[in-house]
């Protein structure tokens, strides 16, 4: 791969930070864009990352990497530049500034750098529940009418990095006219949770499902991480851009229910993990993950696919089955654009589109 093809990847990650909110990365990542194509320290940090998977994973890995120096005070000259843009006040005359703290923080640090590149993104973002529980509800709604007993849920996420929102129902999610889960909760997905009104589909689940009796929380990804570790907890602070507040502190919320909601996250690929799994009498087991899906070899999704597929055949009246899924979705004839979407299926029912967002899912929409 060229530098050039590096270069015009990471301005890629640029305009995607723009579009979701970081004028930090949107700022910094054209000089580093600029700094591949002539050479400097970025070129080198990345030299031999260049098969690196994803459109945007050479370029999180680099700014999660250096976050992760500030973070952990080795970069302390970066960090008042980071401090200024997360209080809103980082202003275009600092960006010379701004970026030559960045580059010599990169070049004073090349062997944290080259371990850091090592490891794939781990964006174990709570603002996804913000769609994620909402269609849980409402396949909930589907599968158990309210004249029904409430039924005991069996949550299982693919690609569950660290496991956070595995505690999903323990989040406090508001919106105007819409409110559910604990009102004391350390997360909270409220402020811009939804654009527009809450979809009359949510509003009727939730009131027939007003609270989840979880009984079982289990996740599978390739690369776990112990959001209860100091390791496991900087690398999930690392990957949250620095000027996003509100991310931040849903990630702060989030770990603190990991210590008191217990869930497990092995490491095992997607089929591996799904063949463990069946439905029980009593219960409804839902499987659900977002944006992740391109990260898994083909051939590996088929098999996933094929256990998804055995799970709906043997769901039942009193063993239901749920399938829910935030992923970019070609939509009609939209051509190459691939909105993130929320979809779900109950059982061996057809799947339905229900709500966009974001990727980190705040703020969303209904689809009808």
């Amino acid at each position: 791969m060229s530098r050039e093809r590096i270069a015009r990847m990471i301005e890629w990650q640029a305009a995607s930070c723009a579009e979701l909110g970081s004028p930090l990365y949107a700022t910094l990542l054209p000089c580093v864009a600029d700094d591949v194509r002539a050479g400097g320290v970025c070129a080198e940090a990345l030299a031999e990352y260049e098969d690196a998977p994803g459109p945007d994973a050479i370029a999180l890995r680099l700014l999660g990497g250096v976050h992760a120096l500030v973070l952990t005070g080795r970069a302390p000259e970066l960090a008042e530049h980071y401090a200024e843009a997360a209080a809103g006040a980082l202003g275009q005359h600092r960006t010379d500034a701004l970026w030559a703290a960045f580059r010599d923080t990169v070049g004073g640090s090349p062997d944290w750098i080259r371990d850091w590149m090592t490891r794939p993104p781990q964006t174990n973002e709570a603002g996804r529940a913000n769609v994620l529980l909402p269609g849980a509800l409402y396949a909930l709604s589907r599968l158990a009418p309210a004249s029904r007993p409430a039924p005991r849920v069996r949550l299982f996420e693919l690609g569950a990095s660290a496991g956070l929102n595995l505690r999903a129902d323990r989040f406090r999610y508001a919106a105007p006219g819409f409110a559910w889960g604990p009102e004391d909760s350390p997360v909270r997905l409220d402020e811009g949770a939804w654009r527009g009104p809450v979809p009359a589909w949510l509003t009727d689940a939730a009131t027939h499902h007003p609270e989840l009796t979880v009984t079982e929380r289990a996740g599978c990804d390739l690369s776990p991480v112990d959001p209860l570790s100091a390791d496991g907890a900087l690398a999930l602070r690392a990957y949250v851009w620095p000027d996003q507040a509100a991310r931040a502190a849903r990630l702060e919320g989030a770990i603190r229910l990991a210590a008191k909601v217990p869930a497990r996250v092995e490491r095992a690929g997607v089929a591996e993990f799904l063949a463990g799994v069946a439905p029980e009498p009593g219960t409804v087991t839902v499987v659900w993950h977002s944006i992740m899906r391109q990260y898994v070899p083909k051939e590996e999704w088929a098999r996933a696919a094929a256990e998804l597929d055995r799970l709906a055949r043997a769901s039942g009246p009193d063993a239901g089955f749920a399938y829910v899924t935030f992923e970019p979705e070609r939509v009609g004839n939209e051509g190459d654009d691939r909105p993130c979407r929320l979809s779900v299926r109950t059982g061996t029912g057809p799947a339905r589109l229900l709500a966009g967002a974001v990727p980190h899912g705040m703020p969303a929409y209904g689809l009808d």
